[in-house]
């Protein structure tokens, strides 16, 4: 029999969120995205690397952008160089994992960019894009955060405010 406490835990209390991620985990990233962002001086992000299963995702790991690709903040703004991809899938494919989501800062608004409408980090249909406002001073509250589905075609569909709680989980 293959069971996990945690996972079975998770299904008990959180059973219809889209994509989850416990609070430990959570606020390390919050944490690491002020401090590459420089608290405050230019944005910062990462791929949110996780399981899939029954249509629901579990945020385990995450991959901060410049651990990639050491430029990719230079100019203040996230431009990722996709050569760096790769390095990625390596990372990927020896965790048994895959990129469930990103997430990048914003200065202000969680609103996205048009150069986050015409370049997604990742550009599969069903992806989800996080984006912190503030650069993710704290606090940072969910209901705060600018949440988007991938469509395709350069097409976005935003997760609703009155939608966070069943969407998004932030807990153990």
């Amino acid at each position: 029999m293959n069971f996990s406490i945690a996972e079975t835990i998770h299904r008990l209390c959180a059973p219809e969120h889209e994509l989850s991620c416990s609070w430990l985990l959570w606020h390390c990233l919050l944490a690491d995205l002020r401090k590459r962002g420089r608290y405050g001086k230019n944005e910062s992000g990462a791929f949110l690397l996780g399981k899939r299963r029954a249509g629901r995702a579990r945020i385990v790991q995450f991959v901060l952008y410049d651990d990639l690709d050491p430029n990719c903040l230079n100019t203040g703004i996230v431009r990722f160089d996709g050569r760096y991809f790769g390095t990625l899938w390596d990372i990927c494919k020896s965790s048994d994992l895959s990129v469930v989501a990103d997430v990048h800062t914003h200065p202000e608004e969680p609103m996205q960019s048009d150069s986050d409408r015409a370049n997604p980090m990742i550009s599969m249909p069903g992806h989800i894009a996080i984006i912190v406002p503030r650069f993710a001073a704290v606090p940072v509250f969910r209901y705060e955060l600018g949440i988007y589905r991938y469509q395709g075609s350069k097409q976005w569909k935003f997760v609703p405010m009155e939608s966070r709680r069943t969407f998004f989980h932030i807990g153990f």
